[in-house]
């Protein structure tokens, strides 16, 4: 059973609403000059926040680059999860629909989201509970998603709902890691070998 989340309260709703605003201008400005060529001040002005603010979520730019390289790239599991449980209503579909998704995610990503993807494990390094925290929550999801599948009954069951998943986040860091260490690396070519692995070692055989 899915455990009850308590709703947050308005003023942890408001420092959310804070935190994801100065992400998105600095992200915006990131992609239009560089993220050595954007200050501190200019990312206040961008999102309409006073520096003492934007201290209050962040120690300075490098704790920017790793939060927003975080909520961007990992913290996207969880919600990519129930939207594909939502819409799709057999393992491979969601499956199929899971590679999909994470495809066109690719296909937007520039030079800015290489680089996050890089700074984010250093900021790990610096909170190693929400670095478990984020793990936890990825590996959670998938469990949820391939147990569902077990007892739809389209799920091998050779393996364990946990070991599967851990394969597939597995298999998604380690992707996402190379494509970030290389602009040559051919991350779609790679998505459709991982979906066929996905499908063979979880799913059942068509009838």
């Amino acid at each position: 059973m899915d455990k009850a989340v308590a709703p947050l309260g308005r003023r942890e709703k408001r420092k959310l609403e804070i935190r994801s605003r100065i992400e998105d201008a600095a992200y915006r400005l990131f992609q239009q000059q560089g993220i050595e060529n954007t200050s501190i001040e200019q990312i206040c002005v961008e999102a309409d926040v006073a520096r003492r603010t934007f201290y209050g979520h962040f120690a300075n730019k490098h704790a920017l680059l790793g939060g927003l390289g975080i909520s961007r790239l990992y913290n996207q599991s969880e919600p990519m999860l129930r939207l594909l449980m939502a819409n799709h209503h057999s393992t491979r579909a969601r499956l199929e629909a899971m590679i999909d998704y994470i495809a066109s995610n690719f296909a937007s990503f520039g030079e800015i989201d290489r680089q996050l993807v890089l700074i984010a494990p250093s900021i790990f390094a610096e909170n190693a509970e929400q670095q478990r925290e984020i793990g936890n929550s990825a590996l959670a999801s998938f469990t949820h998603l391939i147990a569902a599948g077990v007892k739809l009954g389209d799920v091998r069951t050779e393996f364990s709902a946990e070991i599967l998943a851990a394969m597939v986040v597995g298999t998604l860091n380690m992707l996402t890691t190379s494509w970030a260490m290389n602009s040559d690396y051919p991350i779609f070519t790679n998505l459709e070998e991982a979906r066929g692995m996905f499908e063979a070692l979880i799913c059942k055989d068509r009838a």
